[in-house]
């Protein structure tokens, strides 16, 4: 059976009204709560003449049969409120990044065709200089954040809105309600310009939320899942990582379709590893989702500054960006009783494959290796056939089963990132991946960041996990530039730890026990800051720009 995500929000709040389902700072909101602000928010859509505006299945796969929602909001209750309200709508909602520029926001919301925007009034100046270059005026719901940002010409207080409108929806709306309405995710445009995933529920729900029974064989019923989410009381899931960014809304959902309750840090603006430790400390957090040593360091040097009786907290979910074997070790040193779960996927794939790591593990710790899901593959590099697991050639990860619709508006990259194999119809986002011998994928990284060094693929993350395993190193990002000699040549950008002095030579002889000498850097550039996106990606047009310089604020050159 396929679901829709409203539907069963709905279902499962049903059963448990009571129980808390969003934690926000002074706010300890039901599930009876959300039930009724996120009826209120459709209302208010509806009312302003949003929804589904063609059948599902009568439009192009690259194509949304809803009117669309943008989410330009820090995380806070608002956030998710704004996805399950929208749903209500059978509006599609989708991430916004909260760092864009005009320029880059522009894009955005012409791309997606946004017919509304819900916004945190500190965004509001920057809306501002967007709001002329749209063709058609959205509606504007602005969320007072204390910033003392006035109420933009012509916007809706969400409060006062939600507050205005009936929770009664049209019975036939909440009927319409169907697997077939549309997910969408925006990439996070690190390496080119975001696009928009489309997604069916049906689809998206067990292939990225991993949603099916403990079995691993996917609910035959709503009440199936109801029953399923009753001891659900137990979980209390914190994700750190910015909502807009899929991993952290993802685990969101996945906790709610649990029967969970979310937690939300007090200072969700950026990265604050005591208020994220004071949280889980406070609100006794199972589930903590960070994204990769980009969040996992400066947690554990925090953790080291000032323990914590963190004794509820089981599960250490990470995805979207690597977790290095040092910094796993590092983490269950300090917290014995966690489980460490690494999970690989993509916007395009959903989760292909996980590494569950603890202190009571047989095996080490270990980087970019994972154990596939039954609809992971890899193919070969020319997408003609599909790899067996004794096939140690590298090639393509990809996934089968249920994938994405295709890229929002873009028949072109659809074809080329959806292609048809033997009569599968497979998703392939771009990362390159082989078998090791134990059948296990292990991971090289994305195409777009590989360089092509002396005729030699040389990936990006591969040598960053190298340089980043010695223990003076914070963080450090690998990108190419240009050489008369190689072609494109390799140059880390690195971050020491405060007061740490490492010279080239003892960054070399440490990546040498990891990775071959023609994938070493032929320049490291030391910096005091690593620009990263607020979901802890690396924002690679940023350093090809630094390492073409040779230089930056704040480097060593």
């Amino acid at each position: 059976m396929e679901f829709n995500l409203a539907a069963l929000h709905e279902a499962i709040a049903a059963t448990i009204p009571e129980r808390e389902c969003i934690v926000f700072r002074d706010r300890r909101l039901s599930w009876a709560d959300v039930t009724d602000r996120t009826r209120r928010l459709a209302a208010v859509l509806v009312d302003h003449g949003l929804g589904l505006r063609t059948a599902p299945d009568s439009v192009a796969p690259w194509a949304s049969p809803h009117d669309q929602v943008a989410l330009y909001l820090h995380n806070g209750n608002e956030y998710l409120e704004g996805m399950l309200g929208a749903y209500k709508a059978r509006t599609a909602p989708f991430n916004v990044n909260y760092r864009y520029v005009a320029e880059e926001l522009t894009y955005l919301l012409r791309d997606a065709r946004a017919r509304a925007v819900i916004f945190h009034a500190a965004f509001a100046p920057t809306l501002a200089e967007v709001l002329k270059s749209l063709d058609e005026p959205p509606l504007l719901l602005q969320v007072d954040d204390g910033s003392g940002q006035p109420l933009l010409d012509g916007a809706l207080d969400y409060e006062a809105a939600l507050a205005a409108a009936d929770p009664d929806l049209d019975p036939a709306l909440v009927a319409s309600w169907s697997p077939d309405d549309r997910y969408v995710l925006y990439t996070g445009g690190t390496t080119g310009m975001p696009k928009g995933v489309l997604w069916r529920q049906g689809d998206f729900l067990p292939a990225a939320l991993a949603f099916r029974r403990r079995d691993g064989v996917e609910f035959e019923s709503v009440a199936e899942v109801v029953e399923a989410a009753q001891p659900g009381a137990r979980l209390r899931a914190l994700p750190a990582a910015p909502f807009m960014h899929g991993a952290a809304h993802w685990n969101a959902l996945s906790a709610w379709l649990a029967g969970g309750t979310i937690v939300v840090q007090d200072h969700p603006h950026h990265l604050d590893p005591a208020d994220v430790f004071a949280t889980c400390e406070r609100e006794q957090v199972t589930s903590l989702l960070i994204v990769g040593d980009a969040f996992a360091r400066p947690l554990v040097d925090e953790l080291r500054r000032h323990p914590r009786d963190l004794e509820p907290l089981r599960f250490l979910l990470t995805g979207g960006a690597i977790l290095s074997a040092s910094t796993k070790a590092e983490i269950l040193e300090l917290l014995p009783g966690v489980t460490i779960v690494d999970i690989l996927g993509s916007s395009e794939s959903g989760r292909q494959g996980v590494t569950s790591t603890s202190a009571k593990s047989d095996e080490g710790s270990t980087t970019g290796r994972f154990a596939p899901t039954a609809s992971a593959a890899i193919v070969s590099a020319d997408l003609t056939r599909v790899l067996d697991a004794d096939d140690h050639h590298e090639g393509w990860l990809a996934q089968r089963g249920r994938v994405p619709l295709g890229y929002l508006g873009d028949p072109d990259k659809t074809a080329s990132t959806f292609p048809t194999i033997d009569g599968e119809r497979y998703a392939v986002p771009g990362d390159r991946a082989r078998y090791d011998d134990a059948g296990l994928i292990e991971l090289h990284g994305r195409e777009s960041v590989t360089i092509n060094s002396g005729g030699e693929k040389v990936f990006a993350e591969e040598v960053e996990h190298a340089v980043k395993s010695h223990p003076q190193v914070f963080d450090a990002v690998v990108v190419g530039r240009p050489s008369e000699r190689w072609g494109q040549e390799v140059v880390a950008l690195v971050r020491l730890r405060d007061g740490a002095d490492v010279a080239d030579d003892e960054l070399l002889e440490e990546c040498g026990r990891h990775i071959a000498r023609y994938k070493f850097p032929k320049a490291i550039l030391r910096l005091d800051h690593i620009e990263r996106s607020p979901s802890g990606k690396a924002d690679y047009r940023w350093a090809k720009a630094v390492a073409m310089d040779g230089t930056a604020e704040g480097a060593d050159p």
